[in-house]
C-alpha cells in the first residue's frame, strides 16, 4: 500500500509529487503529464501569467521555469508571453528530474476502504494508498451554458476541446466569453482564415494593461507591488498569502473567488482581435437550435432588444466551475461524503484535506477555501508544501517530524514503478 496516490500530472500535481517524493513518501502518480497543456490548447496560444510566476514547485527551487528557458536559448523575460508549447515541455523536462516515474494510466474509480483507498486504473489494474491527492486541473469541471445544451459537439464545443483549430479553417465560428481563452481562441481563428465573431454578455472588452517594468522606483512598487496574479496590494495578498485568505469570513472567500480577476483579455492579443474579429457584445445566448447553417442562436441585449445570427459551430469559452459533483472518478459513496462550500465545490481544510480523512484536493477545486491563485500555476508552490505536510500529518509524521521511510525505488529519478501486481 503507497503512502500517497497522486491523481493527475499537471502543474498540481508534478510539483506534490515533487514534495512528497523529497519527504520520502512511498507514491505513484497516475495521469498523462501536462495533458491540458499538450491536448487541449492550440499552437500559438500563450502564457498569460508572467514567466516567473509560471514555476512549477520543486522543494529546492531548482527547476523554474527561466532555468529550463536559460538552458536551451529561450526568452523568459518578464513582460513577454512564454509559448503553451514551451510550457508543456518545461513541465515534462519537471517531471523527468523531481517526480519518481510517472504512471501516465488514467484512474477512473477512486473508492475509500479501511485503512486508506483504492483505486482502478483504465485498464483494470487496483492500486490501494492510505492517502490520495486529487489534482485534476480543470477538465472534469467545464462549464456551457443552459441554452447550448442541447448541441451536439460537432455543433457546440468547449475552447478546452481543441488542441487544434486547423479544422475550422475557412468556415464560420462564434466564440462565446470575454475572457483570455476566448479572445485568444478567436484571434487564432480569424489568422487562420476562419470568419469568427466574438459574442459577450459585457458591454465592452476588459484588457490587462502592459505590465510596469520589473525595476521601478521604490515609491512606485510599494504603491503596487508585482505579484504573480497582477500589480497591486490586493493581487499580492491573493497570490502571496493564500493561508491568510483561507481565514476570511466563508462567505467572503466565496464571493472573492467568484469576482475576482473578472474575464479580460491579456495586452499581446488585443490588436489581434479588435478589427480583425467580429465583436457582438452586450448580448447573451437565450436558445439554439440545429439549422442549415450549422447553428442558429437567439440572443438578447442588455436593453430587452433580441437578435438571431447562423453560425457553422459555437466554441464556448465560458470557463470551468469546480462542483463536487463533478468529480466523477470518485465513487458515488466517497463523492456523497464530502462537505461542499455554497457554491458547490469541496471543503477543505488547512492542509487541503477534505471531509473525507486522507482525501486531498489541489487546484481549482481548492480556490473557494484559498483564493484565486488556485486557478492559476502561481498556487501550486503553496499547495505542493502545505499538502505534502498534511499527508505527513495524516500519515502520523507529526508536522515537522522526521522523514518517513521510503524505498529507494521511490526516490530514484525517471524510473516508472512497476506495472503488474496489485498493491
Amino acid at each position: 500500500m503507497y503512502d500517497l496516490l497522486v491523481v493527475g500530472a499537471g502543474p498540481y500535481g508534478l510539483s506534490i509529487a515533487s514534495h512528497a517524493a523529497a519527504a520520502g513518501l512511498d507514491l505513484r502518480v497516475l495521469g498523462r503529464p501536462m495533458a491540458s497543456w499538450r491536448d487541449h490548447m492550440p499552437r500559438g496560444m500563450f502564457l498569460k501569467s508572467e514567466p516567473w510566476a509560471s514555476s512549477l514547485s520543486d522543494p529546492e527551487g531548482r527547476r523554474r521555469l527561466e532555468t529550463y528557458c536559460a538552458g536551451r536559448g529561450v526568452p523568459a523575460r518578464h513582460g513577454e508571453p512564454v509559448p503553451v508549447e514551451v510550457f508543456a515541455s518545461y513541465g515534462l523536462w519537471f517531471a523527468r528530474h523531481c517526480v519518481p516515474g510517472v504512471d501516465e494510466r488514467m484512474v477512473v474509480r477512486v473508492r475509500a476502504r479501511p485503512g486508506g483507498f483504492e483505486t482502478l486504473t483504465g485498464d483494470g489494474e487496483v492500486l490501494r494508498a492510505r492517502t490520495v491527492a486529487l489534482a485534476v486541473g480543470v477538465m472534469p469541471f467545464v462549464e456551457l451554458p443552459s441554452a447550448l445544451s442541447g448541441l451536439g459537439p460537432e455543433l457546440v464545443s468547449h475552447s478546452s476541446h481543441h488542441g487544434d483549430l486547423s479544422r475550422f479553417r475557412g468556415r464560420d465560428v462564434t466564440v462565446i466569453g470575454g475572457g483570455q481563452a476566448a479572445l485568444e481562441t478567436a484571434a487564432l481563428l480569424a489568422e487562420q482564415g476562419t470568419r469568427t465573431r466574438v459574442l459577450a454578455r459585457a458591454p465592452e472588452l476588459a484588457w490587462n494593461d502592459v505590465p510596469p517594468a520589473w525595476e521601478r522606483p521604490w515609491w512606485r512598487s510599494a504603491r503596487a507591488p508585482h505579484s504573480g496574479l497582477g500589480c497591486g496590494w490586493r493581487n499580492w495578498f491573493y497570490a502571496e498569502r493564500p493561508g491568510l485568505f483561507r481565514r476570511l469570513p466563508e462567505p467572503t472567500r466565496v464571493r472573492i473567488t467568484a469576482d475576482a480577476l473578472g474575464p479580460a483579455g491579456a495586452w499581446w492579443v488585443r490588436d489581434r482581435v479588435e478589427g480583425p474579429v467580429e465583436l457582438m457584445l452586450g448580448h447573451e445566448v437565450t436558445s439554439a437550435r440545429a439549422s442549415a447553417a450549422g447553428v442558429r442562436l437567439d440572443t438578447v441585449g442588455r436593453d430587452g432588444t433580441t437578435a438571431r445570427l447562423e453560425t457553422g459551430h459555437v466554441i464556448a469559452a465560458t470557463g470551468f466551475r469546480a462542483r463536487r459533483e463533478r468529480l466523477g472518478l470518485l465513487d458515488d459513496e466517497l463523492r456523497a461524503g464530502l462537505a461542499a462550500l455554497p457554491d458547490g465545490s469541496p471543503a477543505v481544510g488547512r492542509d487541503f484535506e477534505s471531509s473525507v480523512p486522507g482525501l486531498f484536493m489541489a487546484g481549482l477545486v481548492t480556490a473557494s477555501v484559498f483564493g484565486p491563485a488556485m486557478r492559476f500555476v502561481q498556487g501550486a508552490g503553496f499547495t505542493a508544501e502545505t499538502l505534502v505536510r498534511g499527508v505527513r500529518r495524516r500519515l502520523g509524521a507529526g508536522p515537522g517530524g522526521g522523514r518517513i521511510p521510503a524505498p529507494g525505488r521511490a526516490l530514484r529519478q525517471g524510473s516508472a514503478p512497476g506495472l503488474g501486481a496489485e498493491r
